[in-house]
């Protein structure tokens, strides 16, 4: 990895050279091996392996970005010279530039992010064909979708020429099933799956299939229910999506832009009393944890909600620049873009009850664990997407239902969300399971 960044800083010397005033890039190696199963027979073989580099330069207010997998010394030329000229001709932006040099990381935490272990084609056959079987088993499952199971790595470098270098190694292990159940046109599907950093800490194969296929075979037979405006329940695999849309609307560039429902509610109260939401970059083995940002700026916990109110916004140089603020280390970048905001681990912190106890005293609600669409207006707040889960009554988790609506404003349903005790990390972004009270279900 340290050859990797005597690359970047070469291009560096190199860009200077031709004009350039500055120059940032990322040097990024990776490789995957990934196999699946569909009714006991062996379906897929993936493996890649891959090199991508990309090269920002700024002449004055002007920037330009060009990326590359080829690292002949003739292409790295090439690209020197084809990320000068175009920086030359780019119109000017008064923000744009590398990130101010007493922002920049000096050290950084051991994230323990990475595990060398490499899964043979065999061995991740065999888990897939194990995933698959143990969700065909439970009774009900008539057919499958398939089993996958695979491993990744990267080796990350990210290098200013004022003088930031930084590399960092990580791993990716997963398993996966998706099963249906049921005959005909009365057919339903479902799926489970487990992502760990470390292979030592996936769920079991038999436990997934099983989990799949118990989910797959609770949706058979679904109902419609007359609209009505009651309580919501969110399952955990759903919940995280409402801290996707609170990312979003507090994302720097989306501010700057007034392209946000939240853009005037700094410090003002978001959410209820007692809720607090966390961005933390160096959870240990997190799933989106990184040692410093995509401009190698420091990085630290963020509480973007505190007590209810909103806190801060995410935002890397550039946008902090537009706004007038400084970045909260939030720059990530790929490809041939400037790098832009972004979140890491992002959670809310558990409630108090149970979610037993969350329902306990709704008399008729909806038990989301589907979304369905992306009806959300970031300019306004505006939501409405489909759902499929169970229907709630006296407190109970009773029928399947389907083809559901679920719809109301985000900003009134952050105010009415009360989370439960549940917080698991099973995602880059994570919250237990959700209660929001007074939301428009529409069915039959």
């Amino acid at each position: 990895m340290s050859e990797a960044l005597e690359f970047l800083n070469d291009l560096f010397a190199k860009a200077k050279k031709a004009g350039a005033d500055a120059a940032d890039g990322h040097h990024v190696v990776s490789q995957s091996l990934s196999t699946s199963m569909r009714m006991g027979k062996r379906e897929d073989l993936e493996r890649s392996e891959s090199l991508d580099m990309m090269l920002r330069v700024f002449i004055g207010q002007r920037q330009a970005c060009v990326a590359s997998s080829d690292t002949s010394a003739q292409a790295m030329e090439e690209l020197v010279e084809r990320a000068v000229s175009m920086a030359k001709v780019a119109p000017e932006d008064p923000y744009c530039g590398l990130a101010p040099e007493d922002r920049l990381a000096k050290k950084w935490p051991d994230l323990d992010l990475f595990d060398d272990y490499e899964y043979d084609t065999e061995a991740l056959y065999g888990i897939a064909a194990e995933t698959e079987e143990a969700a065909l088993a439970v009774d009900g499952v008539t057919n499958s979708n398939g089993a996958g199971a695979g491993w990744s790595s990267a080796e990350v470098a990210i290098a200013t020429s004022h003088g930031f270098a930084g590399t960092y190694k990580s791993s990716s292990y997963s398993l996966s099933a998706s099963v249906l159940a049921g005959e005909g046109t009365e057919m339903e599907s479902d799926y489970d799956y487990s992502s760990k950093r470390h292979h030592s800490e996936l769920e079991s194969a038999a436990e997934i299939g099983r989990s799949a296929g118990e989910r797959t075979v609770k949706r058979l037979n679904p109902k419609q229910v007359e609209t009505s405006e009651v309580p919501v329940i969110y399952d955990p695999r759903c919940s995280h999506g409402l801290l996707g849309h609170l990312a979003g609307a507090i994302t720097g560039g989306a501010v700057a832009r007034g392209t946000s429902f939240l853009k005037d509610y700094m410090d003002k109260a978001v959410f209820a009393e007692g809720i607090n939401i966390v961005d933390e970059p160096h959870m240990i083995r997190g799933q989106a944890s990184r040692p410093f940002d995509g401009e190698g700026v420091a990085n630290a916990r963020l509480n973007l909600i505190e007590n209810g109110v909103l806190k801060t916004w995410i935002m890397d140089t550039a946008s902090a620049r537009q706004l007038g603020l400084e970045t909260t280390g939030r720059g990530s970048r790929g490809g041939a873009s400037p790098p832009h905001s972004s979140t890491t681990n992002l959670y809310m912190e558990a409630g108090e009850q149970s979610p037993a106890e969350l329902m306990s005293d709704i008399k008729s609600g909806l038990y989301i664990t589907d979304l369905i669409g992306f009806g959300v207006n970031g300019v306004t707040g505006d939501y409405s997407r489909g759902a499929a889960g169970f229907w709630i009554e006296n407190g109970e988790l009773t029928f399947p239902v389907s083809e559901m609506t679920v719809a109301g404003n985000l900003k009134d349903m952050f105010l009415n969300i009360t989370p439960a005790n549940n917080l698991s990390f099973k995602y880059g972004t994570n919250a237990p399971t959700i209660r929001i009270d007074g939301m428009t279900v529409a069915g039959a």
